[in-house]
């Protein structure tokens, strides 16, 4: 974890958001007990500088297994996904979907490769308008 910067080292930034994602955002600081929005949104930002230095060490032959969830109704998410799923095809060895609602899917895709490519084809996904959550994990392969 990135350590706490002292109040001279601040810098304001301004972002907008979704009303329903800032809601489910506040509801979550609150249930964690955070002192303003400030405070989890730096948590946040740290939670994700982390998973993303924690993805840049997966290297070399690795077994893993992304998990999606997206919006089925995204105007042409499906065959984005689809497209990229055959981008990978060397690396995909199986795929399982999921209806959780009306709108809303999973998916758990198998990979074998190298890692590099395990962790480009997680950020393509996760790169997509509609896509809710991409999550990667890995393994080494030893003998």
């Amino acid at each position: 974890m990135l350590p706490a910067p002292s109040e001279s080292e601040l810098s304001r930034v301004g972002i907008s958001l979704p009303k329903n994602l800032l809601e489910k955002f506040d509801e979550i600081i609150s249930l964690r007990g955070y002192s303003s929005r400030s405070e989890g949104i730096r948590d946040a930002i740290r939670s994700y500088i982390a998973h993303y230095q924690w993805m840049a060490d997966v290297k070399g032959e690795r077994q893993g297994v992304i998990t999606m969830v997206y919006d089925h109704d995204q105007r042409g998410l499906l065959q984005t996904l689809t497209d990229i799923q055959h981008d990978y095809m060397n690396v995909i060895s199986a795929s399982l979907h999921a209806h959780i609602t009306h709108d809303r899917c999973m998916e758990v895709i198998l990979l074998r490769g190298d890692g590099s490519d395990l962790k480009h084809i997680a950020e393509r996904l996760m790169s997509q308008r509609g896509v809710e959550s991409v999550k990667l994990t890995t393994i080494p392969i030893r003998d």
